[in-house]
């Protein structure tokens, strides 16, 4: 079922200064959520809240303080999720009261991938990344091996300390980090600060044994059971992968399940949905659109 929500945004608009300021953010880049009430008493369909990644926001519903700011939190989680969905909330900013549907739409930049380690499987997850609709970076200390001509693909190529990089680089929740490089002197001080980086995946390439070194490394320098839980290490799912592609594959296969919430089984046999979202809050059966 498709519901189409029209809302004509005229010269003398009240709404119009929190439309414009929601499309000149997406024309810049800026990740930005617009905030609709699309069910509700007469005087508020329409009426429009712009929520920044920053947790600014601007317009309002004028109907009730406390509405517009869990109306500005509530679409906040959905920003930085960057997903675009409805929820149910109360007249008065709780969940009880006379119900409101409030529909939320985000618009974000593509999510980063950092690929940390320009070695040659690092080539194939670069594609891999792009294909998958990623902002993809490639870091490294060696200028020999940081190069457009081998990462054509990459929309930067960082020469540079890895933990230096990602010490002054932004990332937020749909960042993903592959930490390939497959050495010490990078891995340790790259993963002790990612692990306790507010973002989406951390993943780390390296042999059985390597894992293993790696962590007592990590917890010699002071992390965490908990942070080493976030590691993904040995990187990607079991493929029984091989090559460079089949090693790609593997990864962002389990990139995709950790966003989504899926298990990584045979769906053969199995009696799990097909389609997971691990953040879902609207209800997979209907989804509503909107033109503004």
């Amino acid at each position: 079922v498709i519901d189409i929500l029209v809302t004509p945004v005229r010269a003398d608009d009240p709404v119009r200064p929190v439309v414009a300021a929601a499309l000149a953010a997406a024309a810049r880049g800026d990740a930005a959520a617009v905030a609709r009430i699309v069910t509700g008493p007469p005087e508020l369909p329409g009426r429009a809240l712009l929520v920044r990644a920053d947790g600014s926001w601007q317009g309002g519903f004028g109907a009730h303080p406390e509405l517009d700011r869990t109306v500005a939190a509530e679409a906040g989680a959905f920003l930085d999720a960057g997903r675009t969905g409805t929820l149910e909330i109360g007249e008065q900013g709780s969940r009880c009261g006379a119900p409101l549907t409030v529909l939320v739409e985000s618009s974000v930049p593509p999510p980063r991938m950092i690929v940390f380690g320009a070695i040659d499987f690092a080539s194939a997850l670069v594609r891999v990344g792009k294909f998958l609709g990623h902002h993809v970076t490639v870091c490294d200390a060696r200028p020999v091996f940081a190069t457009k001509a081998r990462f054509p693909d990459a929309d930067e190529i960082v020469v540079e300390w890895p933990h230096t990089y990602l010490e002054r680089t932004r990332v937020d929740g749909r960042t993903v980090l592959c930490v390939l490089t497959h050495d010490a002197k990078f891995d340790v001080p790259l993963l002790r600060l990612a692990l306790r980086l507010p973002v989406a995946y951390v993943g780390a390439m390296g042999s059985r044994r390597t894992h293993l070194d790696r962590n007592a490394r990590l917890r010699e320098v002071g992390v965490t059971e908990l942070e080493l839980a976030r590691l993904r290490s040995p990187i990607g799912l079991d493929l029984g992968a091989r090559t460079p592609e089949e090693t790609a594959l593997s990864i962002a296969a389990e990139i995709v399940a950790a966003r989504r919430g899926g298990t990584g089984i045979p769906l053969t046999g199995a009696h799990t949905p097909i389609h997971h979202d691990a953040t879902s809050t609207p209800s997979p059966a209907r989804r509503i659109g909107s033109v503004a």
